[in-house]
Protein backbone atom coordinates (compact mmCIF):
# COMPACT_ATOMS: atom_id res chain seq x y z
CA UNK A 1 0.00 0.00 0.00
CA UNK A 2 1.24 3.41 -1.03
CA UNK A 3 1.63 6.46 1.52
CA UNK A 4 2.11 9.79 2.04
CA UNK A 5 5.49 8.87 1.68
CA UNK A 6 5.09 7.92 -2.01
CA UNK A 7 2.84 11.45 -2.33
CA UNK A 8 6.11 13.18 -1.66
CA UNK A 9 8.00 11.55 -4.61
CA UNK A 10 5.31 11.34 -6.74
CA UNK A 11 3.44 14.37 -6.60
CA UNK A 12 5.62 17.17 -4.54
CA UNK A 13 8.71 16.82 -5.40
CA UNK A 14 8.04 16.55 -9.31
CA UNK A 15 5.92 20.07 -8.76
CA UNK A 16 2.34 18.77 -9.08
CA UNK A 17 0.76 19.41 -5.75
CA UNK A 18 -2.34 21.44 -6.21
CA UNK A 19 -2.63 22.44 -2.33
CA UNK A 20 -6.37 21.38 -2.56
CA UNK A 21 -5.61 20.09 1.24
CA UNK A 22 -7.76 17.27 0.99
CA UNK A 23 -4.62 14.53 2.32
CA UNK A 24 -4.43 16.31 5.34
CA UNK A 25 -8.00 16.91 6.11
CA UNK A 26 -8.72 13.85 5.73
CA UNK A 27 -6.36 12.17 7.29
CA UNK A 28 -6.93 9.01 9.47
CA UNK A 29 -4.83 10.38 11.51
CA UNK A 30 -5.17 14.51 11.98
CA UNK A 31 -6.24 14.28 15.41
CA UNK A 32 -2.85 12.76 16.36
CA UNK A 33 -1.03 15.46 14.54
CA UNK A 34 0.36 13.02 11.67
CA UNK A 35 0.15 15.44 8.79
CA UNK A 36 -0.22 19.53 8.53
CA UNK A 37 0.20 22.54 6.20
CA UNK A 38 2.83 24.55 6.15
CA UNK A 39 2.50 28.33 5.75
CA UNK A 40 3.28 27.98 1.45
CA UNK A 41 -0.01 25.62 1.85
CA UNK A 42 2.17 22.43 1.12
CA UNK A 43 1.22 19.31 2.80
CA UNK A 44 4.25 17.58 4.95
CA UNK A 45 4.54 15.27 8.37
CA UNK A 46 3.82 16.84 11.12
CA UNK A 47 4.94 13.97 13.17
CA UNK A 48 5.94 11.12 10.76
CA UNK A 49 5.73 8.48 14.04
CA UNK A 50 2.07 9.06 14.17
CA UNK A 51 1.00 8.18 10.63
CA UNK A 52 -0.69 4.85 10.43
CA UNK A 53 0.13 4.48 7.17
CA UNK A 54 -3.27 3.96 5.87
CA UNK A 55 -3.02 5.16 2.35
CA UNK A 56 -5.67 7.26 2.44
CA UNK A 57 -4.28 10.33 1.30
CA UNK A 58 -2.53 8.85 -1.56
CA UNK A 59 -5.42 7.17 -2.59
CA UNK A 60 -7.75 10.75 -2.73
CA UNK A 61 -4.70 13.01 -4.37
CA UNK A 62 -6.51 14.58 -7.34
CA UNK A 63 -3.07 13.79 -9.08
CA UNK A 64 -3.27 10.00 -8.92
CA UNK A 65 -4.82 8.18 -11.20
CA UNK A 66 -6.26 5.17 -8.37
CA UNK A 67 -9.49 5.23 -8.26
CA UNK A 68 -10.08 6.71 -11.65
CA UNK A 69 -12.74 4.54 -12.87
CA UNK A 70 -14.99 4.88 -9.75
CA UNK A 71 -14.52 8.55 -9.49
CA UNK A 72 -16.06 8.68 -12.67
CA UNK A 73 -18.57 6.60 -12.11
CA UNK A 74 -19.69 8.64 -9.08
CA UNK A 75 -19.81 11.68 -11.34
CA UNK A 76 -21.11 10.00 -14.63
CA UNK A 77 -17.98 11.64 -16.50
CA UNK A 78 -18.21 10.60 -19.98
CA UNK A 79 -15.40 11.88 -22.84
CA UNK A 80 -14.07 14.08 -23.87
CA UNK A 81 -15.50 16.80 -21.72
CA UNK A 82 -17.66 15.07 -18.92
CA UNK A 83 -21.36 14.71 -18.66
CA UNK A 84 -23.28 17.49 -20.35
CA UNK A 85 -26.97 18.01 -20.02
CA UNK A 86 -27.71 21.34 -20.96
CA UNK A 87 -25.60 24.85 -21.84
CA UNK A 88 -26.92 27.93 -20.90
CA UNK A 89 -26.38 31.76 -20.22
CA UNK A 90 -28.04 33.76 -17.02
CA UNK A 91 -27.26 35.83 -14.86
CA UNK A 92 -28.17 37.22 -11.29
CA UNK A 93 -31.75 38.64 -11.19
CA UNK A 94 -30.86 40.74 -7.92
CA UNK A 95 -29.06 43.88 -9.18
CA UNK A 96 -26.66 44.04 -6.16
CA UNK A 97 -25.60 40.61 -6.54
CA UNK A 98 -24.74 41.00 -10.14
CA UNK A 99 -23.40 43.85 -9.66
CA UNK A 100 -20.79 42.34 -6.91
CA UNK A 101 -20.20 38.96 -8.02
CA UNK A 102 -18.16 37.84 -11.24
CA UNK A 103 -19.40 37.10 -14.59
CA UNK A 104 -23.31 38.21 -13.77
CA UNK A 105 -23.20 36.56 -10.07
CA UNK A 106 -24.56 33.16 -11.19
CA UNK A 107 -23.40 31.23 -8.12
CA UNK A 108 -23.57 33.43 -5.63
CA UNK A 109 -27.59 34.27 -6.17
CA UNK A 110 -27.47 30.50 -6.59
CA UNK A 111 -26.06 29.70 -3.22
CA UNK A 112 -28.50 32.47 -1.96
CA UNK A 113 -31.36 30.77 -3.44
CA UNK A 114 -30.84 27.31 -2.03
CA UNK A 115 -30.28 28.55 1.04
CA UNK A 116 -33.52 30.61 1.32
CA UNK A 117 -35.37 27.53 0.38
CA UNK A 118 -34.06 25.76 2.89
CA UNK A 119 -31.91 23.04 0.56
CA UNK A 120 -28.34 23.70 2.09
CA UNK A 121 -27.44 24.96 5.80
CA UNK A 122 -24.38 26.48 4.14
CA UNK A 123 -22.06 26.70 1.43
CA UNK A 124 -18.07 26.10 1.65
CA UNK A 125 -17.17 29.56 -0.74
CA UNK A 126 -14.27 31.77 -0.77
CA UNK A 127 -13.79 35.38 0.01
CA UNK A 128 -11.34 38.09 -0.37
CA UNK A 129 -9.17 38.76 2.42
CA UNK A 130 -7.15 41.01 0.79
CA UNK A 131 -5.20 42.34 -2.33
CA UNK A 132 -5.13 38.47 -4.75
CA UNK A 133 -5.76 36.81 -1.75
CA UNK A 134 -8.84 34.50 -0.93
CA UNK A 135 -9.41 32.71 1.79
CA UNK A 136 -11.72 29.42 1.96
CA UNK A 137 -14.26 29.55 4.21
CA UNK A 138 -18.37 27.84 5.26
CA UNK A 139 -21.14 30.57 4.87
CA UNK A 140 -23.95 29.57 7.18
CA UNK A 141 -25.57 33.13 6.63
CA UNK A 142 -27.35 35.05 3.45
CA UNK A 143 -25.03 37.70 4.43
CA UNK A 144 -21.73 35.37 4.22
CA UNK A 145 -22.19 33.75 1.00
CA UNK A 146 -22.94 37.81 -0.62
CA UNK A 147 -20.09 38.98 1.49
CA UNK A 148 -17.87 36.31 -0.67
CA UNK A 149 -18.96 37.48 -4.22
CA UNK A 150 -16.89 39.10 -6.70
CA UNK A 151 -12.65 39.81 -6.86
CA UNK A 152 -11.56 42.94 -5.84
CA UNK A 153 -8.59 44.64 -5.36
CA UNK A 154 -8.70 47.30 -2.71
CA UNK A 155 -5.13 48.98 -1.73
CA UNK A 156 -6.46 50.20 1.84
CA UNK A 157 -6.24 46.28 2.72
CA UNK A 158 -3.14 45.92 2.72
CA UNK A 159 -1.16 42.96 1.63
CA UNK A 160 -2.22 39.95 4.18
CA UNK A 161 0.93 37.47 4.16
CA UNK A 162 0.02 33.61 3.30
CA UNK A 163 3.41 32.15 2.75
CA UNK A 164 5.28 33.75 0.36
CA UNK A 165 2.24 33.18 -1.98
CA UNK A 166 -0.35 35.85 -2.88
CA UNK A 167 -2.64 33.97 -5.24
CA UNK A 168 -5.80 33.15 -6.44
CA UNK A 169 -6.29 30.13 -5.28
CA UNK A 170 -7.94 28.75 -2.46
CA UNK A 171 -7.64 25.67 -0.46
CA UNK A 172 -11.70 25.17 0.08
CA UNK A 173 -11.30 21.82 0.30
CA UNK A 174 -9.94 22.48 4.19
CA UNK A 175 -13.28 23.85 4.81
CA UNK A 176 -14.71 20.43 4.96
CA UNK A 177 -13.30 19.82 8.96
CA UNK A 178 -15.24 22.67 10.24
CA UNK A 179 -18.28 21.17 8.57
CA UNK A 180 -18.35 18.08 10.44
CA UNK A 181 -17.50 20.30 13.44
CA UNK A 182 -20.78 22.15 12.96
CA UNK A 183 -22.45 19.09 12.05
CA UNK A 184 -23.93 20.34 8.70
CA UNK A 185 -24.97 17.65 6.73
CA UNK A 186 -26.57 20.06 3.52
CA UNK A 187 -23.58 21.72 2.26
CA UNK A 188 -23.08 23.03 -1.11
CA UNK A 189 -19.38 23.46 -2.60
CA UNK A 190 -17.41 25.78 -4.83
CA UNK A 191 -14.33 25.03 -5.93
CA UNK A 192 -11.94 24.17 -9.03
CA UNK A 193 -11.61 21.22 -11.14
CA UNK A 194 -9.09 19.52 -8.76
CA UNK A 195 -11.09 20.30 -5.26
CA UNK A 196 -14.36 19.47 -7.54
CA UNK A 197 -12.49 16.06 -8.52
CA UNK A 198 -11.16 15.36 -4.73
CA UNK A 199 -14.63 15.24 -3.43
CA UNK A 200 -15.93 12.97 -6.12
CA UNK A 201 -12.81 10.47 -4.94
CA UNK A 202 -13.81 10.81 -1.97
CA UNK A 203 -17.66 10.35 -2.41
CA UNK A 204 -16.56 6.76 -4.64
CA UNK A 205 -14.56 5.78 -1.29
CA UNK A 206 -17.54 6.54 0.93
CA UNK A 207 -15.59 9.02 3.07
CA UNK A 208 -17.28 10.98 5.40
CA UNK A 209 -18.40 13.45 5.04
CA UNK A 210 -18.81 13.06 1.58
CA UNK A 211 -22.56 12.33 2.33
CA UNK A 212 -23.01 16.05 3.52
CA UNK A 213 -22.03 17.90 0.58
CA UNK A 214 -25.28 18.29 -1.91
CA UNK A 215 -24.45 20.24 -4.29
CA UNK A 216 -20.95 20.47 -6.01
CA UNK A 217 -20.66 23.95 -8.04
CA UNK A 218 -17.51 23.79 -10.54
CA UNK A 219 -15.79 26.96 -12.04
CA UNK A 220 -13.91 26.97 -15.13
CA UNK A 221 -10.31 27.32 -14.35
CA UNK A 222 -7.42 28.31 -16.97
CA UNK A 223 -4.82 28.18 -13.73
CA UNK A 224 -4.02 29.60 -10.59
CA UNK A 225 -2.07 32.62 -10.71
CA UNK A 226 0.76 33.72 -8.24
CA UNK A 227 0.98 37.70 -7.86
CA UNK A 228 3.93 38.06 -6.16
CA UNK A 229 5.78 41.47 -6.33
CA UNK A 230 8.24 40.25 -9.27
CA UNK A 231 4.95 39.00 -11.28
CA UNK A 232 2.81 42.40 -10.35
CA UNK A 233 5.66 44.01 -11.76
CA UNK A 234 5.63 42.47 -14.98
CA UNK A 235 2.19 42.68 -15.38
CA UNK A 236 2.20 45.92 -14.76
CA UNK A 237 4.82 46.68 -17.36
CA UNK A 238 3.01 44.58 -20.19
CA UNK A 239 -0.73 46.11 -19.36
CA UNK A 240 0.65 49.64 -18.79
CA UNK A 241 -0.67 50.34 -15.73
CA UNK A 242 -0.04 50.90 -11.57
CA UNK A 243 -1.95 48.37 -9.21
CA UNK A 244 -2.74 51.73 -6.92
CA UNK A 245 -5.40 52.02 -9.86
CA UNK A 246 -6.88 48.77 -9.62
CA UNK A 247 -10.31 47.56 -8.03
CA UNK A 248 -10.88 44.66 -10.04
CA UNK A 249 -9.42 41.77 -11.69
CA UNK A 250 -10.87 38.37 -13.64
CA UNK A 251 -9.90 35.78 -15.98
CA UNK A 252 -11.84 34.98 -18.69
CA UNK A 253 -10.03 34.09 -21.63
CA UNK A 254 -7.82 36.92 -21.49
CA UNK A 255 -7.02 38.44 -17.97
CA UNK A 256 -9.36 41.39 -17.60
CA UNK A 257 -8.19 44.29 -14.96
CA UNK A 258 -10.71 46.87 -14.27
CA UNK A 259 -8.97 50.59 -13.43
CA UNK A 260 -10.32 53.02 -11.60
CA UNK A 261 -11.09 55.36 -14.56
CA UNK A 262 -13.16 53.22 -15.95
CA UNK A 263 -10.12 51.68 -18.38
CA UNK A 264 -10.10 47.71 -18.93
CA UNK A 265 -7.05 46.29 -19.73
CA UNK A 266 -7.18 42.45 -21.58
CA UNK A 267 -3.73 40.40 -21.31
CA UNK A 268 -3.63 37.30 -23.29
CA UNK A 269 -3.28 34.46 -20.75
CA UNK A 270 -0.04 32.86 -22.92
CA UNK A 271 1.34 36.45 -21.73
CA UNK A 272 1.41 35.05 -18.12
CA UNK A 273 2.35 31.81 -17.83
CA UNK A 274 5.19 33.52 -15.92
CA UNK A 275 2.57 33.95 -13.30
CA UNK A 276 0.58 30.65 -13.11
CA UNK A 277 1.34 27.74 -10.42
CA UNK A 278 3.38 25.15 -11.53
CA UNK A 279 0.45 22.18 -11.08
CA UNK A 280 -1.74 23.72 -12.72
CA UNK A 281 0.04 23.16 -15.84
CA UNK A 282 -0.04 19.60 -15.62
CA UNK A 283 -4.29 20.49 -15.13
CA UNK A 284 -6.48 18.41 -17.92
CA UNK A 285 -9.60 19.69 -16.64
CA UNK A 286 -10.52 23.45 -17.63
CA UNK A 287 -14.50 23.04 -16.95
CA UNK A 288 -14.90 21.22 -13.83
CA UNK A 289 -16.05 18.10 -15.68
CA UNK A 290 -16.72 16.10 -12.35
CA UNK A 291 -18.82 18.55 -11.04
CA UNK A 292 -23.21 18.57 -10.80
CA UNK A 293 -23.09 22.66 -12.49
CA UNK A 294 -19.85 24.25 -14.00
CA UNK A 295 -19.59 28.29 -14.03
CA UNK A 296 -17.66 30.03 -15.97
CA UNK A 297 -17.46 33.34 -18.08
CA UNK A 298 -16.28 32.20 -21.49
CA UNK A 299 -18.64 32.69 -24.33
CA UNK A 300 -21.39 34.47 -22.92
CA UNK A 301 -21.68 38.36 -23.25
CA UNK A 302 -20.90 40.48 -20.75
CA UNK A 303 -22.16 40.64 -17.62
CA UNK A 304 -23.61 37.31 -18.05
CA UNK A 305 -22.82 33.46 -16.63
CA UNK A 306 -21.87 30.63 -18.89
CA UNK A 307 -23.51 27.43 -17.14
CA UNK A 308 -23.15 23.62 -17.89
CA UNK A 309 -25.25 21.34 -16.20
CA UNK A 310 -23.99 18.18 -15.85
CA UNK A 311 -26.05 15.98 -13.34
CA UNK A 312 -29.99 15.41 -12.85
CA UNK A 313 -29.33 17.23 -9.26
CA UNK A 314 -27.66 20.41 -11.30
CA UNK A 315 -30.51 20.98 -13.59
CA UNK A 316 -32.79 20.82 -10.69
CA UNK A 317 -31.42 23.66 -9.20
CA UNK A 318 -31.02 25.46 -11.74
CA UNK A 319 -34.66 25.06 -13.11
CA UNK A 320 -35.83 25.81 -9.73
CA UNK A 321 -33.95 29.16 -9.67
CA UNK A 322 -35.10 30.24 -13.04
CA UNK A 323 -37.63 33.07 -12.53
CA UNK A 324 -36.75 33.29 -9.12
CA UNK A 325 -33.08 34.54 -8.24
CA UNK A 326 -31.76 33.97 -11.98
CA UNK A 327 -32.63 35.51 -15.27
CA UNK A 328 -31.52 33.06 -18.15
CA UNK A 329 -30.52 34.63 -21.12
CA UNK A 330 -33.31 34.60 -24.21
CA UNK A 331 -31.84 32.92 -27.18
CA UNK A 332 -35.19 33.06 -29.18
CA UNK A 333 -33.31 35.25 -31.72
CA UNK A 334 -30.27 32.78 -31.78
CA UNK A 335 -31.21 29.64 -30.66
CA UNK A 336 -28.18 28.18 -31.87
CA UNK A 337 -26.28 30.65 -29.57
CA UNK A 338 -25.94 27.47 -26.95
CA UNK A 339 -24.14 25.34 -29.03
CA UNK A 340 -21.75 27.77 -30.03
CA UNK A 341 -21.09 28.85 -25.96
CA UNK A 342 -20.33 25.03 -25.43
CA UNK A 343 -18.13 24.88 -28.71
CA UNK A 344 -16.02 27.31 -27.54
CA UNK A 345 -15.86 26.12 -24.22
CA UNK A 346 -15.06 22.49 -25.76
CA UNK A 347 -11.98 24.27 -27.69
CA UNK A 348 -10.50 25.98 -24.66
CA UNK A 349 -10.70 22.82 -22.71
CA UNK A 350 -9.06 20.60 -25.64
CA UNK A 351 -6.41 23.48 -25.73
CA UNK A 352 -5.87 23.10 -22.11
CA UNK A 353 -5.93 18.90 -22.09
CA UNK A 354 -3.46 19.23 -24.73
CA UNK A 355 -1.26 21.06 -23.19
CA UNK A 356 -1.53 19.31 -19.98
CA UNK A 357 -0.47 16.18 -21.52
CA UNK A 358 2.54 18.01 -23.53
CA UNK A 359 3.51 18.80 -19.99
CA UNK A 360 3.23 15.72 -18.45
CA UNK A 361 5.31 13.64 -21.38
CA UNK A 362 7.90 16.14 -21.02
CA UNK A 363 8.27 15.49 -17.17
CA UNK A 364 8.06 11.94 -18.14
CA UNK A 365 10.76 12.32 -20.68
CA UNK A 366 13.11 13.72 -18.34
Amino acid sequence: MKTFEDLIKEVQTPGLCHHCGGCVTFCTSINYGALALDDTGMPHYADKEKCIECGLCYSICPEIDEMQEETRKVAGWVPPMGNILETTSARALDPMIRNKGTDGGVVTALLVHLLDKGHIDGAIVTKQTGPFIRDPMLATTRQEIIDSAGFYFDSSHGVKHFGHDYSTYSPSVQEFRPMMQKGLRRVALVGTPCQIQTLRKIEAMGIVPSDSIKYSLGLFCSGNFIFDEPERKKLESLGGFKWEDVIKVNIKEELIIRLNNGTVKNIGLDKIEFMKRYACKYCPDYSSEYADVSFGGIGSDEGWTTIITRSPTGRAIIADAKGQSLEIYDFQKQPDLPAKILDKVKKVSAKKKAYSQKMHDALVGQ
